[in-house]
């Protein structure tokens, strides 16, 4: 088991060394070039402030709340733009109806819509959501019309040959299967969205608590160790999001796709 351990340390050498490079460079710019932990806090005042907020709990309950207001976007996102790519690349009628609205409103910056959720919402759980749904429903309603518009007609018709005549039946049985590399593809883009825009959401107001309202705060009163405690929790927990949606999601769906899934 030892011998294991240390081989498998022994194989990631460079990743160690390439993280040790940049604390060391990191340590020596902040303390020994800038100089002022307000444009570069170093370090050791990074691990310190991260020790602290563990200690008093703010980080535990600040990340909640931000997977709480993601898990809020994410799951209406996806109960309203998979239905919607589905109808649109199955029913042409529906795409022309609904393709020019959503053309005109899917360029809209998801933030340009935060002063709306502070009317409509105010400062609540949702209004941050309502930023994040706004953030990740296009990925999905885009990647999943794609998916269904690119159905191999031979698919279609040899379904047809075999009894499958209702589109119920062709879109659950034939076009599903077909489009769910597209779909999955467009939930992880979607993800990676949400998750810029929580953080902006809780930093503008939108919410008053989570990582991005403590970026926020902690700038305010100039302690720029926190600000990075909180980015690069930012990060992590972004990285683990999509670590566990590839490992437990993807890969599973699409089991057919083994040896091409990244």
């Amino acid at each position: 088991m030892t011998k294991r351990f240390i081989k498998k340390i022994k194989s990631k050498n460079i990743e160690i060394l390439s993280v040790i490079s940049v604390i060391l460079i990191w340590e020596i710019v902040a303390d020994f070039i800038v100089k002022n932990p307000f444009y570069m806090p170093s370090f050791h005042s990074v691990v310190l402030a991260f020790i602290s907020v563990i200690q008093n709990g703010t980080l535990i309950s600040d990340t909640g709340i931000s997977l709480y207001h993601f898990a809020i976007g994410f799951l209406a996102a996806l109960a309203i733009g998979i239905p919607l790519g589905i109808f649109m690349g199955w029913f042409p009628k529906i795409n022309r109806a609904l393709s020019p609205i959503i053309e005109i409103l899917r360029p809209i910056p998801p933030l340009a819509w935060i002063p709306f959720a502070i009317i409509w919402l105010k400062l609540t759980h949702t209004a941050a959501a309502f930023i994040i749904f706004m953030g990740m429903v296009f990925p999905i309603i885009l990647n999943t019309y794609s998916g269904f518009k690119n159905v191999p007609k031979v698919y279609v018709e040899a379904a047809k040959v075999l009894g499958c005549t209702e589109d119920k039946k062709l879109i659950r049985y034939v076009a599903l299967p077909s489009a769910s590399p597209s779909i999955l593809a467009g939930i992880r883009v979607s993800m990676g969205v949400g998750w810029m825009c929580l953080a902006a959401s809780e930093m503008f107001g939108v919410s008053d608590s989570g990582i991005g309202y403590k970026i926020w705060f902690y700038y305010g009163i100039q302690r720029m160790d926190y600000v990075v405690v909180y980015m690069l929790i930012l990060g992590l927990v972004g990285l683990l999001l999509d670590f566990l949606f590839r490992r437990f999601v993807q890969d599973r769906i699409l089991k057919w796709q083994k040896g091409t899934v990244i």
